[in-house]
């Protein structure tokens, strides 16, 4: 483009009979852009409109991205090169993006929002609650409870509100650490947005303080954040005087005649009790405001698998986790192995080569029960969720009669 001063001085050198070629290098210009201000073809100051070559095949490309919204680019350049199309390849691509020609699959979106709707209705909820597990490991367990004389006691409290539930575990390993702070969160009515741990390895490692990969997956399960002390020390993890006391009174009335179950439903009553009464420390009503501030939790918990080998009776019976399970007659003194997932009703009894023995519904922890009969007839393959059906990106859909109606208006041939 010329300006104004440019053009007055070309027209002036052109009057003193100077050639084109010579007024463009005087300038500094090309002798066509001069020659066609000089012959009135364009405006000094004004810049020309480009012609765009894409204008006329913009209709073709809206209906056919219409019609699939997963078209290649490619394709769809190779067919408006044959209905005439002048420009390469980078323009007519950016030529799509600027008029925003392809549009976005429903169906893509319906699967996207199918896959992420339990992680925005958690998102959504208020989260300014945290939970602090802790862990206590009590002597002189009663023998029938199993834990090797001791019992293993999670604790988890909530860091505004000091309400606090508890759970016995049998260990500290990762199917029944998952199995324990899933009750002990449902005790407590939905979880914080984020967890802290101490003292426990199956969650984090001690040395470093990171989050061990098992547990990443049982947080994002949950949709929550995790965090654990750098370093470990005997203060880390230690209640306050208020929980201590509690369980200590909880636990001096433990006898070793005392079913698990009895006592579990006493710590309970012991920790709801506490509900109504506000901690030393907190704001006045906080311990009254219930499960607020808490998210909800999965209908079901994370599916991790408890797997051990247990012999079988002379009565053909499987004890397992305080229950006895029964198995096919002329099993006595055999050795199997007793799964259970944690979101499954039933526990699987099998060889310890892989085959099922027996599968009976599971009895609550500790309830002293024995399961016997056939047991329930379940399928081995659980059947797949149902979802719905991928959308066919790579599937080549030809132009419809839109589409081939807007390439007869281009006055060129069949692009098909």
């Amino acid at each position: 483009m010329l300006t104004k001063e440019e053009f007055d001085e070309a027209h002036s050198r052109r009057a003193q009979g100077w050639s084109i070629s010579a007024i463009a290098r005087h300038l500094g210009r090309d002798r066509k852009t001069v020659r066609s201000y000089l012959d009135g073809e364009r405006i000094a100051g004004v810049r020309s409109c480009s012609q765009d070559d894409f204008a006329p095949f913009s209709p073709y490309c809206r209906q056919r991205l219409a019609d699939d919204p997963h078209l290649r680019a490619s394709t769809l350049f190779e067919e408006v090169v044959e209905l005439g199309y002048p420009g390469g390849y980078s323009t007519f691509t950016r030529a799509v993006r600027k008029h925003q020609l392809r549009p976005r699959c429903g169906q893509c979106q319906r699967l996207a929002g199918d896959h992420s709707a339990d992680h925005s209705a958690k998102a959504s909820h208020p989260a300014s609650e945290e939970v602090r597990f802790d862990w206590l490991t009590l002597p002189n367990a009663p023998a029938r409870w199993g834990g090797g004389g001791r019992a293993h006691l999670l604790l988890g409290s909530l860091t505004r509100t000091g309400r606090w539930r508890a759970v016995l575990a049998e260990n500290e390993e990762f199917p029944q650490v998952v199995e324990a702070m899933d009750q002990l969160l449902r005790r407590l009515g939905g979880t914080g947005a984020r967890w802290q741990f101490h003292r426990t390895p199956s969650a984090c490692c001690p040395e470093t303080g990171r989050v061990t990969p098992a547990f990443s997956e049982v947080a994002k399960y949950y949709d929550v954040a995790i965090t654990c002390p750098p370093c470990w020390d005997d203060r880390d993890g230690v209640p306050d005087e208020t929980v201590c006391s509690t369980t200590r009174h909880w636990w001096r009335s433990v006898r070793n005649e005392t079913p698990l179950r009895a006592a579990q439903d006493r710590l309970d009553g012991l920790a709801a009790r506490m509900d109504c009464v506000r901690p030393t420390g907190r704001e006045p009503g906080a311990a009254r405001d219930g499960a607020s501030g808490l998210l909800d939790l999965p209908s079901t918990p994370f599916p991790a698998r408890i797997c051990v080998t247990r012999e079988v009776t002379a009565q053909n019976v499987v004890p397992f986790r305080g229950n006895l399970y029964a198995v096919p007659p002329e099993l006595s003194g055999a050795s199997v192995q007793v799964c259970w997932r944690l979101d499954e009703p039933y526990v699987s009894i099998s060889t310890t080569r892989g085959a099922v023995i027996a599968r009976h519904a599971v009895a609550p922890r500790g309830a002293g029960v024995a399961v016997t009969g056939r047991g329930h007839s379940i399928v081995l393959e659980r059947p797949l969720p149902i979802r719905a059906a991928p959308c066919p990106a790579n599937t080549y859909h030809p132009p419809s009669a839109a589409a081939l109606a807007e390439a007869e208006a281009l006055g060129a041939r069949d692009p098909a």
